[in-house]
């Protein structure tokens, strides 16, 4: 299993972190190991090896089937689940890395860095690219994304991806964060919502 990662997809995100930054052109992906996964509600314990790790709430497609060089109009037949997660960096980590001109994934690939929410099936949704989503913090609304202001849609990433990467059955795709991403702190109560049901509950340890 996989998780494949998309940076840089909300135009108002790449604002309050990549203003420098150009649009860009292409998707920009990067990937997480499996033990980067945390499920099933459990706690995410801050690592001792970064003082500020932030949040950022994605939603995320589940692959159902296998695929390689898959073109954009068949894209929708390869995922059957969405849900929501959390794409835990290590800010001060990343900083670090990019100021060096090192690769960052260990700023994005540490243990239980992937927090995934339950899974929903795609059919309950009449167009992934209208959907809402956001995470509560301790009860008050914190990041809220749509769907329809992603740079890349769903079915542009899965064509992009699977030129380099085969698709397998349990692949996930976090397709990107919207604006409002944040820190988070020992204590807090995190719950992220896709459209009004709630799919994600966990606390930070």
């Amino acid at each position: 299993m996989k998780i494949i990662a998309v940076g840089m997809n909300y135009e108002a995100h790449n604002a309050e972190l990549h203003e420098k930054m150009p649009r860009p052109e292409e998707p920009v992906i990067f990937m997480k190991p499996d033990s980067a996964l945390l499920k099933d509600g459990k706690p995410f314990f801050i690592p001792d090896f970064s003082n500020e790790v932030h949040y950022e709430t994605e939603l995320v497609v589940r692959i159902c089937r296998l695929g390689k060089n898959i073109a954009e109009r068949f894209a929708y037949r390869y995922y059957d689940a969405l849900t929501v997660g959390i794409d835990f960096t290590a800010r001060d980590l990343q900083r670090k890395f990019r100021e060096a001109g090192n690769p960052w994934e260990l700023c994005k690939g540490f243990d239980s860095s992937a927090a995934i929410g339950e899974f929903v099936p795609v059919d309950r949704f009449l167009n992934l690219q209208a959907l809402h989503f956001h995470l509560d913090i301790d009860g008050n609304t914190v990041q809220r994304g749509y769907t329809a202001d992603m740079l890349f849609t769903v079915d542009q990433i899965i064509a992009y991806v699977s030129r380099f990467v085969t698709l397998k059955i349990g692949d996930l795709i976090y397709t990107g964060t919207p604006v409002g991403v944040g820190p988070v702190s020992i204590g807090q109560h995190l719950e992220g919502y896709l459209e009004n049901e709630k799919v994600l509950d966990f606390y930070v340890r």
